[in-house]
């Protein structure tokens, strides 16, 4: 009965690693996607030292739990304790890490939204329409966000290249705003497109608005997978400890050579 409880737990936890695994491989990729996706809203917050901080700490996180889940499945399968022990020790330092992080972001949302503000608002002061990769990232968030500017168009009115058309009577606007259920000009992706009245034919919802929408529609989905990596977490604690009490015996003859 002892043994066969033993083989259950031994055997529970390889799952449970390799999902953990798994996990820490899904956290790296969305790490490494923040740092290289030029496409996205996410790449106009690169300037934001904050942001960059975090995408770091996900892609060792996410590395260390690989890490965690490949030692974890070694040391379940061929019931090394010291192993147990390593995987038992980094589990909770992540796990801590992890609330620490939550907790800061929780806190600090105020400040990361008044920096998020700075950089966008930033970008379309200086916008020229050339491709740069930030320009770029902010187009392809208003197109498919269907918004405009940061709180809302007034924001592009401050932007260097509007303002200094206004002299020779050149109305123009972000074409990435461009509403198309309002008559106007031909559609174009990026840069600015020439006005034919005062009023411009964009959104009026600002890009802010629709980003907190897109959280809330999603906060549940985000928190599911939070809180189901920390129950992985947990449970691979918990199993871990309990293997590591039923391995009386250090016996390195087990482990694997090369």
């Amino acid at each position: 009965m002892g043994k066969g409880c033993i083989a259950a737990t031994k055997y529970f936890l390889f799952m449970f690693n390799l999902l953990f695994f798994i996990f820490g491989a899904v956290i790296l990729g969305f790490g490494l996607w923040i740092m290289l996706d030029n496409q996205k809203f996410i790449t106009v917050l690169h300037e934001s030292t904050t942001l960059k901080v975090g995408t770091y700490i996900l892609i060792g996180i996410g590395s260390l739990s690989m890490l965690m889940g490949f030692l974890g499945c070694i040391g379940a399968i061929y019931e090394v304790r010291c192993l147990l022990g390593l995987y038992f020790t980094c589990l909770l330092l992540i796990l801590i890490a992890q609330v620490t992080a939550a907790v800061l972001i929780y806190f600090q949302r105020d400040l990361l939204k008044y920096e998020m503000s700075t950089i966008v608002n930033k970008i379309l002061v200086n916008y020229t329409g050339h491709n740069k990769t930030s320009e770029q990232a902010w187009d392809h968030l208003q197109r498919t966000m269907k918004c405009c500017g940061w709180t809302g168009p007034s924001n592009w009115t401050e932007n260097v290249v509007i303002n200094s058309q206004k002299n020779n009577s050149q109305i123009l606007y972000p074409c990435s705003c461009r509403n198309e259920s309002i008559s106007g000009t031909d559609i174009k992706e990026t840069g600015l497109c020439e006005a034919l009245s005062p009023e411009w034919p964009v959104f009026t919802m600002g890009c802010i608005s629709s980003v907190e929408d897109w959280l809330l529609r999603n906060c549940g989905v985000i928190l599911g997978v939070c809180v189901g990596i920390a129950v992985i977490e947990l449970l691979g604690m918990i199993l871990s400890m309990c293997l590591c009490k039923s391995v009386q015996q250090e016996d390195y003859t087990k482990v694997p050579k090369y």
